[in-house]
């Protein structure tokens, strides 16, 4: 808890036992709620969470990254949470800044907080394959360009967002696949949430998730076209699902 504020760390799960442990193990004690949920694995993540003793939602098929966070934040709102970090489970990211992000929200520095691979340039030190640096700097540069932001990446999964932001965001009208975080985070400018970055290293490593090539490709596409709707709906000449006000919404019944 910061400032009477309760924190919940969510860790979307897809075959992470092997780096589940080390990646629970450095969460900071000021963590609340400490939430997995695992879509479809094929490993032993579900048993190694319960040992961990995590509060663990199982999905009965392998539904995607998005649908995957779709329950962690809607979990987390229902159990009372003030502040939800996200953390990947394949130690990727260090669990210790969850204190310094959930800490610039509690405060109300900002809205939104994202553990970002490229300031401090450690992102190729890390291991960061060239060719996702190079996507990375050229797809961040365009969305800034066009959605009039000055991020330093949009493309970390190492996030944390305030409870007015998860109730706001139409969530429901997005992606299940790999895109979801892009459309959330475009969905949090174009509603006007303030985003605050944090530097934070980053490990790539076998046991690390990553996508292939060709989904990142795939991705790559589906970034281009949210800013692209982004800036229509913002003009007045489309108007999408991912941006009406009145799209559909987690459930923030609290338990």
């Amino acid at each position: 808890m910061i400032d009477g504020k309760r924190i919940a760390v969510v860790l979307p799960a897809y075959n992470a036992a092997a780096t589940l442990k080390a990646t629970v193990d450095e969460l900071p004690a000021i963590v609340d709620l400490r939430i997995l949920v695992d879509d479809g694995s094929r490993d032993e993540t579900v048993a190694v969470a319960r040992e961990l003793g995590l509060t663990t939602f199982v999905h009965d098929g392998n539904y995607g990254y998005g649908r995957n966070q779709m329950t962690c934040y809607r979990e987390a709102l229902r159990a009372g949470a003030d502040i939800v970090v996200m953390v990947h489970p394949d130690y990727q990211y260090t669990p210790r800044l969850v204190t310094a992000m959930a800490s610039m929200i509690a405060y109300g520095v900002y809205d939104v907080v994202l553990g970002s691979r490229i300031l401090g340039d450690t992102a190729r030190q890390g291991g960061m394959p060239l060719y996702k640096y190079v996507s990375n700097r050229v797809l961040t540069a365009t969305q800034n360009l066009m959605l009039g932001a000055k991020l330093s990446e949009y493309h970390t999964g190492y996030r944390a967002f305030s409870r007015k932001v998860l109730e706001t965001l139409p969530l429901l009208e997005n992606s299940d696949d790999f895109v979801f975080d892009n459309q959330m985070l475009t969905q949090c400018l174009y509603f006007g949430f303030r985003v605050g970055e944090v530097s934070c290293p980053t490990r790539y490593f076998p046991e690390a998730s990553s996508i292939s090539f060709r989904r990142s490709v795939t991705y790559g596409v589906g970034v281009l076209g949210t800013a692209m709707q982004c800036v229509l709906q913002r003009k007045g000449l489309r108007r999408y699902r991912i941006f009406d006000p009145h799209g559909r919404r987690l459930e923030t019944a609290k338990a």
